[in-house]
């Protein structure tokens, strides 16, 4: 554990928060009876505790954006995989406490596994220096290697970003129809919109089809999460 402290950058008052961190739920079943909790308590708090840090860092360093393109930066800082890679350079893995049959699986290198895991710890942090010791190791360990090339394709992909949120529902049709093209073939502009469950909306322009849809899907984004249209 003074090991794991080292890496942290912060020195537990109580050590047994950390060990609480590190339980996964198959050593935890393994163990009933023997008073040992496992990490998803943890994991649902350090996620909120997360959500909270991520959303005041990209506030404060992003000023000129709006909601929804914060939205979509934070999703893409605290996912799986960041936190994946924040494990890995902790070497987290190696001080999990698994069951026998999670460790035989691989457990202890599984990215949603270990993903967890960095969300527990940072919950045992906040509970035992609170929420400046909490944030300043989340800036330290993640925030502050923001990957800006990454996070701005993130936020200019609306396509995809569309696509998440019209998934969150079940059943839904999204196209992207050319409206028109005009111009010489050495400088097109390109007309699309997005057609979402039949409804055609607001058009978006570009120099060539891809560009086009990108606009369209912003557009689409924009009335969708402020609400305007009511599909």
């Amino acid at each position: 554990m003074h090991t794991l402290e080292e890496k942290l950058g912060y020195a537990f008052r109580d050590r047994k928060l950390l060990e609480g961190a590190l339980y996964h739920s198959s050593y935890a079943n393994e163990h009933r009876g023997g008073g040992i909790e496992s990490n998803e308590r943890l994991e649902f708090l350090g996620d909120a505790v997360l959500g909270l840090v991520s959303a005041e860092f990209l506030y404060k360093k992003h000023r000129d954006l709006p909601e929804g393109d914060l939205t979509r930066i934070r999703a893409a800082l605290v996912c799986e995989e960041s936190l994946y890679e924040v494990a890995q350079n902790l070497d987290l893995g190696a001080y999990l406490k698994l069951g026998r049959g999670e460790e035989a699986g691989g457990g202890r290198t599984r990215a949603s596994i270990l993903a967890d895991a960095t969300e527990s710890v940072f919950a045992a942090v906040y509970l035992d220096g609170g929420m400046e010791a909490a944030r300043s190791l989340i800036h330290r360990v993640l925030l502050e290697k923001e990957k800006e090339e990454a996070v701005e394709q993130r936020r200019r992909d609306f396509k995809t970003a569309l696509q998440e949120l019209v998934q969150q529902r079940d059943g839904r049709d999204l196209r992207y129809q050319v409206v028109s093209a005009s111009g010489p073939d050495h400088n097109k502009t390109f007309e699309c919109c997005v057609v979402l469950d039949g409804e055609t909306l607001p058009s978006g322009f570009g120099h060539s089809k891809k560009e086009a849809e990108q606009s369209a899907a912003r557009e689409a984004l924009n009335i969708l999460e402020k609400g305007i249209s009511g599909i």
